[in-house]
């Protein structure tokens, strides 16, 4: 993002109020390589003016927020161009906030992207115990990208299905090689370097941060560091989650836990053992970096892949090929908590395809809860600058 690797949804099978997850075939499929919007079909939507437009004023400070960075990207979607959002970012500048509804209805036409049909999950801003130096109590290391980590030169090895050539290594015998794993890191493959950023009190908390890419670390003074991704060592991640449901660990019978995050993280604590090792079997690694000076205010959200500060219950992650980063997009879901406007002003490396989305709800343990359980399927309409649709 890149500030988050992979969605909650990869991690849980069930939700927090144990309620299943629907097959996978409900979910939009991955993006094919080299797809993106324009390739899967885009059809006119309905004038947003006609829709109700929950949360609108949060999406206009949101989508003002990300004007400045909107109006420079190129679009991977293939939808717009930095010129088209020049107009709106203009307005959204000194548009009445109390008068949002009526700037999205001025400045906004609605477009689906391929059927529109949604799949959203939801990712937040975990907090765990942590410090910057190493101190009693505080053992876990959490390691900055290292530099030998690199992608191969071309010929050194085949290249990943997306065209990409894969992550890894080269060994001291010049041969390219893949990086090491979550359990040869953990063995202390990278002890010794001097990469570490800070260190955790809990390795099943710092693993579920991982999962979510970017967090808060609370020292015992207080005193909070922020910490973003800053790259992963190459391996397919492994959700969990799957695995203790393919071992009968996932249920409400006896023995089994809910396949939630926080059902898993119990599971974990109670068999300490089997828990290392399911942990381990999702052999990627997220490697971090101190975002305390770009974030500020630990009252806001980490900074998103646009580069400004995601907002609770208004910043979507969505994937840029169909999405373009910066645009506002209506929700209509069977998750009420989920309907209106939101702006797409990050990226995930499970959220891929059309009308794949994860929803940022916060930090704190309302918003742990309502993200380890979220999990909804609806419709998706993408707001585009007035004239763009009629343009294709």
């Amino acid at each position: 993002m890149h500030w988050r690797a992979v969605a909650l949804a990869g991690l849980a099978l069930l939700s927090a109020c144990g309620r299943a997850v629907p097959p996978a075939t409900h979910v939009p499929p991955a993006r094919p390589a080299g797809a993106n919007a324009a390739s899967v079909g885009v059809h006119h939507g309905p004038p947003i003016g006609a829709l109700t437009q929950a949360n609108a004023r949060a999406a206009l400070v949101a989508f003002a927020a990300s004007c400045p960075r909107l109006a420079l990207r190129g679009d991977s979607s293939g939808l717009t161009q930095p010129s088209d959002w020049v107009a709106p970012c203009q307005a959204a500048t000194a548009w009445p906030r109390n008068d949002a509804a009526r700037f999205f209805a001025t400045w906004f036409d609605t477009v689906e992207v391929g059927t529109g049909a949604s799949y959203v999950t939801g990712y937040f801003e975990p907090e765990i115990a942590g410090v910057r130096n190493h101190q009693p109590g505080f053992d876990v290391p959490i390691y900055r990208l290292p530099p030998d980590l690199v992608r191969a030169k071309p010929g050194d090895a085949r290249p990943n299905a997306d065209g990409r050539m894969p992550l890894g290594r080269y060994d001291a015998n010049g041969l390219f090689v893949p990086y090491w794993d979550r359990t040869q890191i953990e063995n202390g493959a990278l002890a010794g370097r001097g990469l570490e950023i800070a260190w955790a009190a809990d390795p099943a908390e710092l693993f579920f941060l991982q999962v979510q890419g970017s967090g808060r670390l609370r020292a015992p003074d207080g005193t909070i560091m922020r910490i973003g991704y800053a790259g992963e060592n190459g391996w397919a991640y492994t959700g969990i989650g799957s695995v203790m449901n393919a071992q009968g660990l996932i249920g409400g019978g006896p023995g089994q836990y809910w396949g939630s995050m926080q059902g898993i993280l119990r599971y974990i604590r109670d068999h300490p053992d089997q828990g290392r090792a399911l942990m381990r079997q999702n052999r990627s690694y997220i490697f971090f970096r101190d975002t305390t000076a770009i974030a500020g205010d630990p009252s806001t959200g980490p900074v998103g892949a646009l580069g400004v500060a995601v907002t609770p219950r208004v910043t979507l992650a969505v994937d840029p090929a169909f999405v373009p980063l910066g645009a506002p997009v209506f929700l209509t879901t069977d998750r009420p908590e989920l309907g209106g406007l939101w702006v797409a002003q990050d990226t995930g490396g499970a959220i891929k395809g059309a009308n794949r989305f994860d929803s940022f709800w916060g930090a704190g343990a309302e918003a742990r809860r309502v993200a380890g359980g979220m999990s909804a399927h609806g419709h998706a309409l993408i707001l585009l600058p007035k004239g763009i649709p009629q343009r294709r």
